[in-house]
């Protein structure tokens, strides 16, 4: 009962990693706010249903949930959720932005609606959330954000311009709270979750080799996830912030941070020649291959 007596507020916690946080932390005695919208995967429709079921089984192991059902994307609907959560269940020690959604396509067929849809709900949303909780953790002096970020922002996918800034945006927003709030006792950490939900379903299936990906895929269950989330939430990793995580079914990873590696330098100054003619040549063997997530992550789930 890591969480016991404490109070959780996921976003996105409707189906898939979300849920599969939200129970988890009401096991280890946490009471758990639940917010989805219920919508579809490029964010339209909605539905209270999801919510409110995952409020149902929650109350049915003996925990206590409420269902929020307003937008992350929304500066005032956050706000309210969050006050919403302290009035009815008594405080916010932690908040899991995991919220989102997707339109992929391919960058030159990519509209502005496309791009600013997935960075309000992603990066806008866990903007908003953290910013809305933030002065309660400020005011007690504990607090945990766990934000989902994702090895497209990491590393890189095809098709992915929008989701790939937004969950690279979270990452610096993660470590500018870490910064900025470490003095109240407050972390903010990121993960970067491999699991098989309606999200990455929706992906189509163009070739071969991706069926074969899709196909690993499937094996990563959401519930693989959550154990990382909570543990992250609990006062017992105090000693982790500013970092960013992976899991992928029974591996977790710590991912490196962006450091300079290699150096150049000249006593009379660079001008765009000696750049082209020295600078280049000495770091071209080193320079960062166009890799996807998958050819980095080629082997079989452990």
């Amino acid at each position: 009962m890591i969480l016991k007596n404490k109070v959780i507020l996921v976003t996105g916690a409707g189906r898939g990693v979300g849920r599969a946080i939200a129970l988890e932390a009401a096991r280890e005695g946490a009471a758990v706010a639940v917010n989805d919208l219920g919508v579809s995967i490029d964010g339209s429709g909605g539905d209270a249903g999801p919510a409110q079921e995952v409020v149902k089984e929650i109350e049915a192991m003996g925990g206590r949930a409420i269902a929020l059902t307003k937008s992350v994307a929304s500066w005032d609907d956050a706000h309210e959720m969050v006050a919403e959560t302290v009035d009815r269940l008594g405080g916010i020690d932690g908040v899991v932005n995991n919220a989102g959604n997707l339109r992929d396509v391919i960058f030159h067929k990519m509209t502005q609606d496309d791009f600013h849809a997935v960075i309000n709900v992603h990066l806008i949303g866990s903007f908003n959330m953290a910013r809305a909780a933030a002065n309660y953790f400020k005011e007690q002096k504990s607090g945990a954000f766990v934000h989902m970020t994702s090895t497209s922002g990491l590393i890189g996918n095809f098709g992915q311009a929008n989701y790939s800034a937004a969950k690279l945006g979270i990452v610096g927003l993660s470590k500018s709270i870490a910064l900025d709030m470490q003095k109240f006792n407050v972390r903010s950490n990121c993960i970067a979750p491999f699991a098989w939900t309606r999200m990455i379903d929706s992906i189509p299936i163009t070739s071969p080799e991706q069926a074969i990906r899709v196909e690993r895929l499937k094996q990563l269950v959401p519930e693989k996830v959550s154990p990382c989330a909570v543990a992250l939430l609990s006062d017992a990793a105090h000693r982790v912030n500013g970092q960013i995580l992976g899991v992928r079914n029974n591996e977790i990873f710590l991912f490196s941070q962006n450091r300079p590696f290699k150096t150049a330098h000249t006593a009379e100054g660079w001008t765009p020649e000696k750049i082209i003619d020295r600078m280049i040549p000495q770091f071209e063997h080193d320079f960062y291959p166009l890799l996807r997530s998958g050819d980095v992550f080629c082997w079989d789930p452990v």
